[in-house]
């Protein structure tokens, strides 16, 4: 028996669009850290202090190349969606897809890893500022 979960069109598309203005609030929440960062770094020489400023630099470069792959991800499997919509019209609103959870679960991750960051950074802020 096939245990799969079955998704229709539009709620795997309400997804999507739910996951692509998350991904670009996330995007714009980082441009805001790396300019926090740039003004921790201008007030701070201190060997210890630069030193944290790269890792966090380094975080944000890797997060921001993460929101990238997962903004891929999203677009690719809507023009699928949508594709696939074009192709067959006639009762797409009644046809069911295996749900993404492979999708939702790199959603989930990205958030929890993006949320870990924040909190370690906004502690790092509150020390430095």
């Amino acid at each position: 028996m096939d245990k799969t979960k079955k998704m229709h069109l539009s709620d795997l598309h309400f997804e999507h669009e739910l996951w692509a203005m998350e991904v670009k609030f996330y995007r714009e929440e980082l441009k805001l850290y790396q300019k926090w960062l740039e003004e921790v770094a201008a007030k701070n020489t201190h060997v210890d202090v630069l030193k944290q400023v790269e890792h966090f630099q380094n975080q944000f470069f890797i997060q921001k190349n993460q929101l990238n792959v997962l903004k891929h991800q999203i677009k690719a499997h809507e023009q699928w969606l949508a594709g696939y919509a074009a192709e067959h019209p006639v009762a797409i609103d009644r046809v069911t897809f295996g749900d993404h959870a492979v999708m939702r679960e790199n959603v989930a991750t990205s958030k929890k890893l993006f949320t870990d960051l924040k909190a370690e950074f906004k502690r790092f802020i509150e020390e430095k500022m």
